[in-house]
């Protein structure tokens, strides 16, 4: 299961479940995924397809939903910790 957590200029944020605990989201569009960190602070973790300027776009929209991201992290790893 990978929860949906918005869906915004043509990419999808999301997370894949049974993955490590670190809070983190994944962006992904066609063929081309990334990964962020969301802590200590938000950060490019994995790039797989997206140019430099998409990675751009894409940083300023995880930075400006960097806290919900991390709400919606926090509550879909604790379903899944407690299922």
């Amino acid at each position: 299961m990978s929860p949906k957590f918005r869906q915004e200029e043509g990419y999808t944020f999301k997370i894949y479940s049974n993955e490590e605990e670190r809070k983190h989201i994944h962006v992904v569009k066609a063929e081309c995924e990334a990964k962020f960190w969301l802590e200590p602070e938000i950060a490019l973790a994995e790039n797989y397809g997206f140019r430099n300027k998409e990675l751009k776009q894409i940083t300023q929209i995880v930075k400006k939903y960097g806290d919900e991201f991390k709400q919606q992290f926090a509550a879909h790893i604790g379903k899944r910790l407690n299922d």
